[in-house]
């Protein structure tokens, strides 16, 4: 059960209306880094979650989330209300309200769908989807991609501040920012609290190939760290195409029917290696056509 309390977890003040802003901030509302999206994961990772601790942090995250969205919704809306009241009461005329929906930054969804309200669309105005929630139900999957989520969403905070010179903006921003460490800390920590954290799952990698680095891309540019070289790797410096020892080719078994199918159908389709078709291209060959089978 929920109980909304109509204070803002922080307080918005906006100076003055600038729908341009409110469209860009409308990245953190509906978009793949934003506060819906983060709530949505935390709230169907924790309701089902068997750890009491990870269930309760997962909860109280997630609703932490949509009092952010709260917040980053004010603010949209606080920065649309001159463009809301424009669109509704026509006070201006036709050129001129054109001008503000095309000029002022505002996505024609935003303004002509939404009324400038703060709709679940980003900054382009691309309707808010589910596939932004990438769970997988593994804990150890799970806060990885929380950390990484939260992550992107500070950049993204960072970059928003970065195009503000408004002061109450930027402080709010910098609150949700902020928060944003506070999450990945918390996160980082349930994770570690898992003995057995990486790789990810159950089942062990096989051990020949868990330390392999395989150099497949090789030339100018090469370099060696501690992440392709030293005691904890073994290299491959190839090209060793078939890394298990076989031949490298793909093989099945089949039934003495099947098989005779198989060959007919090869026989059926092969490709004539002698000889020199006459095709399309040389037919209609014309200047700038490369070299093509001369005619008869």
């Amino acid at each position: 059960m929920f109980m909304h309390n109509k204070r803002l977890q922080y307080t918005v003040r906006v100076s003055e209306p600038n729908p341009k802003l409110a469209c860009m901030l409308l990245e953190q509302f509906g978009g793949a880094d934003g506060e819906l999206a983060a709530a949505m994961r935390y709230f169907t990772q924790g309701l089902g979650e068997d750890d009491a601790g990870r269930k309760d942090m997962l909860l109280d995250i997630a609703t932490e989330e949509l009092s952010h969205l709260e917040v980053i919704g004010s603010i949209v809306a606080m920065l649309n209300k001159g463009a809301k009241a424009q669109l509704s009461e026509a006070q201006a005329d036709e050129a001129e309200l054109y001008a503000m929906v095309g000029q002022s930054g505002t996505s024609a969804k935003e303004a002509l769908l939404f009324g400038c309200g703060p709709a679940l669309i980003d900054s382009a105005g691309v309707p808010w989807t589910a596939a932004y929630v990438d769970s997988r139900s593994e804990p150890t999957v799970d806060l990885r991609s929380n950390i990484a989520a939260e992550a992107r969403a500070k950049i993204v905070y960072e970059r928003l501040i970065n195009i503000t010179d408004d002061p109450g903006i930027k402080e709010a921003l910098g609150f949700l920012m902020t928060r944003e460490i506070a999450h990945q800390k918390s996160f980082e920590k349930a994770l570690y609290a898992i003995d057995e954290n990486f790789p990810s799952g159950k089942l062990p990698g096989m051990e020949e190939y868990a330390s392999l680095y395989v150099n497949s891309s090789q030339g100018i540019g090469d370099v060696d760290g501690p992440w392709n070289s030293g005691p904890n790797w073994d290299r491959d410096d190839g090209p060793t195409p078939a890394l298990d020892g076989g031949p490298g080719t793909a093989t099945v078994a089949m039934d003495a029917d099947d098989e005779e199918l198989a060959e007919a159908l090869i026989l059926r389709t092969q490709s004539a290696t002698s000889g020199d078709p006459i095709t399309g291209a040389d037919l209609g060959a014309g200047p700038g056509a490369g070299r093509t089978t001369e005619l008869g």
